[in-house]
């Protein structure tokens, strides 16, 4: 018998950046890992699906040098943090860690990894999103500054119930604009949502929806003057499957009725686009823009409770709605 003498195995090194020829192997570890989930949520049978690549190119382009990956000793990619800075508000999402990875300290190194990199490029918010039926998340991200805030519910209206659109509210397509309007369009946008939470910028993904294809982005206006907009993406969330729904990423409205009106638009855009329904990631602390959707008819199909870090908690606007998904 020969004694060998044990050796820890080596930490995954990183952060590094994440780059389009990663996408497989993200898809990889990111099936991997919530499919464990699930299963030590009492759900085995759920088996998480791959997300489309092109949804995994604009959060890779929205993030930049936020997107982080971590590799093990092969070079196999074992753990990711996206993390995006839209101006001042900032968030993480995707993130996860292989299995077999878990339980070592990886994912303390990469939530906080993500967190400096947020907080040296100037974030007065920073957040993330998890299952609030799973304590272990809520008890692990607790540890690490963060505070339970509001839910994040996602409520979707069929695309055949919204009534005509109001009269008065003239609807305009991003995606319909000459370059010179379009540039003058997303000024606007920046414009309004500034004017009603200061430092908050959606550009980015405005103008990354628009070069990748991946939707549009719906204006509203009472007469001249921007009363709202929101930023939609149309291809399918998940790998190999059929357009279903029209999702939400931002929305901003000078007021409630300025929010109707969009849904109303949305939902016409979404029969045009050929999605069955719309999708609005609904943040609860908006109880009156909640209600408005639950009376049109629409149904709650998921629930994230929002979280953020101490000190940079998430500020509601005084007047008007800004609904911001923390995921892709």
């Amino acid at each position: 018998m020969v004694a060998r003498a044990w050796r820890q195995p080596r930490l995954p090194s990183g952060p590094h950046p994440i780059r389009d020829a990663d996408i497989t192997r993200l898809n990889d570890v990111f099936s991997e890992a919530f499919t464990d989930r699930y299963r030590r949520d009492g759900l085995s049978g759920v088996r998480v699906p791959n997300l489309n690549p092109s949804v995994w190119k604009f959060a890779i382009a929205d993030a930049g040098r936020g997107a982080m990956l971590w590799r093990d000793e092969r070079s196999n990619v074992v753990a990711f943090n996206v993390a995006h800075l839209s101006g001042t508000e900032a968030w993480m999402g995707p993130l996860a860690v292989h299995p077999d990875y878990q339980g070592h300290g990886l994912g303390k190194a990469l939530v906080g990894a993500g967190i400096e990199y947020l907080k040296q490029g100037g974030a007065k918010v920073i957040g993330l999103e998890t299952m609030p039926r799973t304590m272990d998340n809520i008890g692990f991200y607790s540890t690490l500054g963060l505070i339970p805030g509001h839910l994040t519910l996602t409520v979707t209206v069929e695309g055949d119930f919204a009534p005509p659109r109001p009269v008065g509210a003239a609807a305009v397509r991003l995606g319909g604009l000459e370059p010179n309007d379009l540039d003058h369009a997303v000024g606007k946008c920046l414009e309004l949502t500034q004017s009603l939470l200061p430092g908050y910028d959606f550009s980015r993904e405005i103008r990354l929806t628009e070069e990748l294809a991946l939707g549009d982005t719906m204006m509203v206006f009472d007469g001249d003057k921007l009363a709202g907009f929101a930023v939609c993406h149309s291809v399918p969330l998940v790998e190999g499957r059929v357009r279903e729904e029209l999702r939400v990423l931002k929305l901003v409205a000078r007021s409630d009725e300025t929010f109707d009106d969009l849904v109303t638009v949305l939902s016409d855009h979404a029969r045009r686009s050929g999605t069955r329904r719309l999708a609005v990631r609904m943040q609860s602390a908006y109880t009156s823009c909640y209600r408005r959707l639950v009376n049109r008819g629409g149904r709650v199909r998921w629930s994230d409770l929002r979280m953020t870090l101490n000190g940079y908690a998430e500020p509601m606007p005084e007047r008007g709605i800004v609904l911001s998904n923390w995921e892709i």
